[in-house]
């Protein structure tokens, strides 16, 4: 079952369940979710990336650019260019939560394709997601723009608590480490 913006603005007061949402999502949330924005840009920089049975290490990045209120940035994506996107929100998921995400249809309109994932029960931090540009013309992202549609489903039976590294909102591994 999805939870509606109703349901999720009483866990946003009662759990910060997310935290620095935009003043749009808490007066007027829209659809079946929150709209996630764009917080940060990584670009990969090196190194190499292994995903072992037991051990995972993932390419070197750099932040390209931070938001900042108070002033206005932007990235252009041109074609094939491939990124990594830090959402502004904070998570906070209690056990009986999950959380999946879609991309607005304004990207895949724009020829911006993202790569998506399931934040677990037990997770707290921003999230990450993965963006390349597969049209044939660049596109200008701004800092602060939605770009992401957060879905919240009730995990019946109750969920797991996450365990994993990416706890906390990192976007890659300092070096090769043991998985938990």
């Amino acid at each position: 079952m999805i939870l509606g913006p109703k349901k999720l603005l009483q866990l946003v007061k009662k759990i910060k369940l997310v935290e620095n949402l935009d003043k749009r999502e808490l007066t007027t949330p829209e659809g079946a979710g929150f709209d996630i924005r764009l917080g940060e840009v990584h670009k990969l920089d090196g190194g190499k990336a292994y995903l072992g049975l037991t051990h995972r290490e993932t390419p070197k990045v750099i932040s390209k650019i931070k938001y900042q209120s108070s002033k206005l940035q932007s990235i252009t994506i041109k074609p094939g260019d491939f990124y990594l996107l830090s959402s502004i929100e904070t998570f906070n998921i209690p056990l009986n939560l999950t959380v999946n995400f879609k991309p607005r249809t304004t990207l895949f309109r724009s020829g911006l394709f993202l790569r998506t994932g399931n934040v677990a029960p037990g997770y707290h931090g921003k999230v990450t997601f993965a963006v390349k540009n597969e049209g044939p013309i660049p596109v200008t992202m701004e800092l602060g723009c939605r770009f992401a549609h957060a879905q919240f489903y009730k995990v019946e039976g109750g969920g797991m608590q996450y365990k994993g590294q990416w706890q906390g909102g990192r976007v890659t591994t300092k070096k090769r480490e043991k998985q938990i």
